[in-house]
């Protein structure tokens, strides 16, 4: 069922356009039905009239249906989604070494040895896997639209993740299966936790659900 759901948030732009041609279609033919029993008056040709004008009606109905049926998958089920349901079919490469997943996650480590981290921050790397905004240490409330990048090697899909600090107790808010390049990497909203100091990190899986990479900044939550 959740392949489906994929399918249709996935593909909502084609549906949506064979369903509004489909839908123009019924509702030229409930014009016409509605003409033609308009104009008619026999009992016979009224009854004909009447069975179209019905036909019609019901299939400008499922039409509209389907199309609600559409928006509310993509809009509200496919986002309440747990995040393993955004994990990629895993496929086989034929041309692949074996540990080829190993071998990048640790490309991934080496990579971040030369590179600076801004304070508060661990595991991120520059152009690579980082949070830009909210900045590490900073006080944030409300509504916050994270940003940042995630382009790692042998990229599954990233989720991202508040903890209180102290604690080693994750809370997973959401997640996706697209690269990010310094654009929006979803939403936090702060009114549902306590204020206080937290840990905010994204996590990166392959398509084997192995985490590669991770990426921890600090933050403090202010009261409303």
């Amino acid at each position: 069922m959740q392949q489906i759901f994929l399918f249709l948030e996935k593909n909502q732009p084609i549906l949506y356009l064979i369903l509004a041609l489909t839908g123009f279609s019924f509702a030229r033919w409930l014009w016409l039905a509605l003409k033609e029993w308009r104009n008619a008056f026999f009992g016979l040709e009224r009854e004909i009239a009447m069975r179209k004008l019905a036909q019609a009606s019901a299939g400008t109905v499922v039409i509209l249906v389907l199309m609600c049926g559409v928006f509310f998958i993509s809009t509200f089920v496919v986002p309440a989604m747990p995040a393993d349901a955004l994990l990629a079919t895993p496929t086989i490469d034929i041309l692949a070494t074996p540990g080829a997943a190993q071998v990048g996650e640790a490309a991934l480590t080496s990579a971040a040895t030369p590179l600076p981290t801004a304070p508060g921050s661990e595991g991120c790397l520059p152009g690579k896997l980082e949070i830009t905004s909210p900045r590490p240490n900073t006080d944030i409330s409300g509504i916050v639209t994270l940003v940042g990048t995630v382009d790692v090697p042998n990229f599954g899909f990233y989720k991202y993740e508040v903890s209180v600090r102290g604690t080693d107790v994750w809370s997973t808010i959401s997640a996706s299966s697209e690269v990010k390049k310094n654009a929006d990497l979803g939403e936090l909203n702060t009114s549902i936790l306590t204020p206080g100091d937290y840990l905010l990190r994204v996590v990166v899986l392959d398509n084997s659900a192995q985490v590669i990479g991770t990426c921890v900044i600090s933050i403090r939550i202010k009261g409303n």
